[in-house]
């Protein structure tokens, strides 16, 4: 079994209002994979991500990790292979020290302080902010809050990361920073964003979403380039493609 794995298979929701959000959304993305999934607002991306963590559960068709269908049943072994980032850092920081916010996970396990403080270290080290253990999560900048965060689902140790918006209101530097720490990464990764320069720079496959449908699934150097079918699609070309 590969809890790498990640699947769905005509997926379809509808939110009780009756807006359609994805309709027959089929892909498998494998082991190592970085996959960018991109489209204008209301393609049904964030959706997307709520099924992948079984936060909403699909009206029909199946989502999968690894052998593992997405169920309420099912959600303890998800959520132990699946971390997900979040747009917005303070939604994952609430401790009173960063060491505290990338130890409440694994404290949550029941694992024992010495393996706490070994998967923290390690988390912390990864995001390269050991420095910044002690620190109040509210004295941080956005860059040092965007790797605390993502520091908090690293120390789950987790086979897949799902990242949304991970670049979202960061300067350059720290945009800079954050792209080269996920292409150092190992893990699956999905990331979800506008930034399409960086889906460019960290993914090696993006899937394109566009009213609720897979409208292309392919190479991120292919698709990123392809204008009109960006267009098609509500978007456009990365601002380091586009002529000047």
């Amino acid at each position: 079994m590969s809890h790498h794995l990640t699947e769905a298979r005509d997926v379809r929701f509808t939110y009780p209002d009756g807006t359609r959000a994805l309709d027959g959304v089929t892909f498998r993305i494998g082991h190592g994979e970085s996959v960018g999934v991109i489209g204008a607002n209301g393609a049904g991306k964030s959706t997307l991500l709520l099924l992948l963590l079984g936060v909403l559960f699909a009206d029909s068709g199946e989502v999968r990790v690894g052998d593992v269908a997405v169920t309420k049943r099912t959600l303890p072994h998800i959520r132990e292979h699946v971390g997900m980032v979040f747009q917005d850092p303070d939604d994952q920081l609430f401790m009173g020290t960063v060491f505290d916010d990338v130890a409440f996970g694994p404290r949550n396990l029941g694992l024992d302080e010495p393996e706490v403080a070994r998967r923290v270290a390690d988390a912390l080290d990864t995001v390269g902010i050991a420095h910044l253990r002690d620190r109040a999560p509210f004295r941080l900048s956005g860059g040092e809050k965007r790797a605390a965060g993502i520091a908090t689902v690293l120390s789950m140790e987790p086979d897949i990361l799902v990242l949304d918006e991970p670049t979202a209101g960061l300067d350059p530097r720290a945009r800079r920073r954050v792209i080269d720490l996920l292409r150092g990464f190992d893990h699956t990764r999905i990331v979800t964003s506008h930034d399409l320069d960086m889906v460019l720079d960290v993914c090696d496959r993006v899937i394109v979403l566009s009213a609720g449908r897979v409208a292309a699934d392919g190479p991120a150097a292919t698709i990123l380039r392809d204008e009109a079918l960006l267009a098609a699609c509500g978007l456009e070309l990365p601002l380091s493609l586009q002529k000047r």
